[in-house]
């Protein structure tokens, strides 16, 4: 009810009259509200984080329905909760099957399709649970006192195989328990080291080890199939896709690092092991000094496919997908001539084909290779998918799209008509109510006279007669690429519903282009990709007269925050820069960062052993020529570019009297993610962009309000 009015007159005269007022004032407030529901409005905050996310589609054995995760943001209690809902293959209404206050997630059919295993924080830690996808309480499998990260289910049903981070040297989980109860007890926080690779992204080692564990589908004791004081699977470079169990049950294919520089932190060789699912001897099947990961064994049980990298000490080389037989156990390169990096691998059901998607210029395409000659034919192009999965009869696929515009969504992708099919639109009203255009996408002549490819997001209710001011955001990696998708962090939208132009640039180093293109920024930081960023400036303001190309600003993060620091050491061509989590000096970044294989190799050695270099491309070496206003974000927890970088720009901007602004976040990693950090991140950067790029002094559509928020301990300006 949008009015409560207390009647005091007696007078029958005065009720009617305040009761004919009332509903007038109701009747106006309604038409009023359906007319700005009728009329889309730009993307703010409050509606980002109201968009439901859905993730990791399974489809049934039948393939008559499909599992998924949603997730929800709830900014008052600052924290998301996801939950496993169902839907028809067919589409439909959608069912939720789990509604903990806790976090479900990771969906897992049994053979039978009677029974669908997920991990639940609902008990304190995250351990499998069991429930019955039509009726029925969920029930815990494991309580394993490490928790689990992730599991797979055996093909025949007998078996799960999860993975849990775990003391090597503890006989038992009683033991790994003790060990938990004592750290947490103790007074005592020090941490004593041994070796390199103590802490690693946003947690310290701590002498912790992930193994792989067997545990019967029916419940029961958790067997160690991977002991030893090695990760299974890697800490780096891994993924939960790094362990699969073979058709008929009896052995499982797994990754593993034993390469002595791990303990350096330099080693990217990664390799394939097996073993019985009984226990015994662990073999190993690949020797590539590379990287090698994500087994799949075919169904029939012949061949393991999986994905290798052919340059040691590069993690960013492309992935190419090798085919192991079994019985002969030599290995095959199905994408040779393919300049492209292998993602997702999937298995036809008659094992005739391995389908898998590659970047694609901003997109990800779905491939098809045929093991008996190898043909390899694009099947799907021009979107951007992810989480591909085969129907049993191998005529469709499942998958998540979505665009620059349009948060994921389940389709399914007709094999043969090449028909998409949009399953569910679990946003539909909200996204309706918001206005927010496609990508659109140019290309320019970069540096070494070579296409560099972008994307541009026009803002709301776009006016061609009118100016402008003009964003361009700098994605990290380096070797990344801007794609047409729908993220939280770094939401284009939430930049154009202000009124900007917002393009995003693949400079040189950008993956999806070919493994040259993005080799060439490795020696090369502050060389190419500043010059393309600077051709594609100019390539903006003189081919599009709708941008004013007197009111520009660049932002990044990562490598596109060192990006934003190299700016400003070389060009005042912006009116103001925005850099989180960027690298700043490269010589302290070398020894603070916890994996060194990447300084390694992007700058060709060590700062004792390439000086030269380390020097030449550092922001810091080039104090003298700071101008550009700049604000700076970063988290205290960040171990990849540690927050040092960001105190020492912060400190040469203030001494060089330029114009800045540090937003520090002290629970915080190397992204922002707590729903009310990134509000305060969302506005600091706005209100900085309308400083300099607009005449009023604040943004336009965001929160309504000034003030720094209570829980920011100060401010100082």
């Amino acid at each position: 009810m949008l009015f409560n009015f207390e009647v005091r007159s007696n007078r029958l005269s005065g009720e009617i009259m305040m009761k004919t007022s009332t509903f007038f004032i109701v009747f106006l407030c309604t038409i009023t509200l359906m007319q700005a529901t009728s009329h889309p409005q730009p993307l703010g905050f409050d509606n980002l984080i109201r968009i439901k996310q859905i993730s990791d589609p399974q489809l049934s054995p039948k393939g008559d329905l499909i599992a998924f995760v949603v997730t929800v943001i709830d900014k008052e209690e600052n924290i998301s909760n996801s939950d496993i809902w169902i839907v028809s293959s067919d589409g439909g209404e959608m069912r939720r099957l789990t509604s903990s206050p806790q976090a479900d997630y990771n969906p897992r059919w049994s053979p039978d399709g009677k029974k669908i295993a997920f991990i639940s924080t609902r008990g304190g830690s995250p351990q499998i649970w069991l429930i019955d996808p039509f009726r029925g309480e969920a029930s815990p499998l494991t309580r394993i006192s490490s928790g689990v990260n992730g599991f797979v289910q055996s093909p025949t049903g007998k078996y799960l195989a999860f993975s849990s981070s775990i003391y090597p040297d503890c006989p038992d989980d009683d033991c790994i328990k003790r060990k938990n109860e004592a750290i947490e007890k103790s007074k005592v926080k020090a941490k004593i080291f041994h070796g390199l690779l103590f802490r690693h992204i946003n947690s310290w080692r701590d002498g912790k080890r992930s193994h792989v564990f067997l545990i019967p589908s029916e419940g029961g004791k958790a067997t160690d199939l991977t002991p030893g004081d090695f990760d299974t699977p890697p800490f780096s470079l891994g993924s939960s896709n790094d362990y699969s169990l073979s058709p008929d049950g009896n052995e499982i294919c797994f990754v593993r690092n034993i390469d002595p520089e791990l303990k350096l932190s330099l080693g990217t060789n990664n390799d394939l092991f097996i073993t019985p699912v009984e226990g015994g001897e662990i073999k190993q099947i690949t020797s590539n000094k590379a990287n090698d990961n994500f087994p799949r064994y075919s169904p029939d049980g012949k061949f393991i496919a999986y994905r290798a990298m052919a340059v040691p000490g590069h993690e960013a080389d492309k992935y190419r997908l090798i085919l192991y037989d079994r019985k002969t156990q030599k290995t095959t390169n199905l994408t040779e001539d393919l300049d492209r990096s292998v993602d997702e691998i999937l298995w036809s059901p008659d094992s005739s084909f391995i389908y898998f998607s590659c970047e694609e210029k901003g997109q990800i395409g779905i491939f098809r290779v045929s093991i008996r000659n190898m043909d390899v034919e694009k099947i799907l192009d021009g979107h951007y998918i992810s989480s591909p999965y085969l129907s049993p009869d191998g005529e469709k696929m499942i998958l998540l799209k979505q665009a620059i515009n349009r948060p994921p969504d389940i389709y399914s992708f007709d094999l043969e008509t090449k028909k998409i099919v949009q399953l569910t639109d679990i946003n539909h009203e909200l996204l309706a109510s918001l206005q927010m255009n496609p990508a659109e996408v140019f290309w320019f002549e970069g540096a070494e006279k070579e296409k560099i490819h972008g994307f541009m997001v026009k803002p709301p209710f776009f006016d061609s007669s009118k100016k402008y001011p003009l964003i361009i955001l700098l994605h990290g990696g380096p070797q990344d690429q801007w794609s047409d998708s729908f993220t939280f962090r770094w939401n284009v939208q939430m930049f154009a519903s202000q009124g900007y132009i917002v393009a995003m640039i693949n400079f040189h180093g950008s993956s999806g282009f070919g493994q040259h293109f993005t080799d060439s920024i490795s020696g090369d930081w502050g060389g190419k990709p500043y010059k393309d960023v600077i051709y594609g400036l100019d390539y903006l303001v003189s081919h599009y007269n709708f941008i004013d190309k007197n009111h520009s600003a660049a932002a990044g993060g990562s490598y596109g925050g060192y990006l934003i620091n190299w700016i400003e050491s070389q060009t005042d061509r912006f009116n103001c820069l925005i850099s989180h989590a960027g690298l700043f000096d490269l010589r302290s970044f070398y020894g603070s960062t916890d994996e060194l294989w990447s300084p390694e190799w992007e700058f060709k050695g060590t700062p004792w052993t390439n000086k030269e270099m380390y020097e030449k491309f550092s922001p810091s070496s080039y104090v003298r020529n700071f101008k550009t206003p700049c604000l700076i974000t970063h988290g205290e927890n960040d171990f990849r570019v540690p927050v040092s970088q960001a105190f020492q720009f912060f400190t040469s901007l203030q001494r060089m009297k330029v114009p800045s602004k540090m937003l520090y976040f002290p629970d915080e990693d190397h992204y922002v993610q707590k729903p009310q950090n990134l509000e305060l991140w969302y506005k600091t950067i706005l209100e900085w962009l309308a400083r300099y790029l607009k005449e009023e002094k604040q943004s336009d559509n965001f929160l309504g309000s000034e003030e720094v928020p209570a829980n920011v301990l100060f401010s100082l300006n």
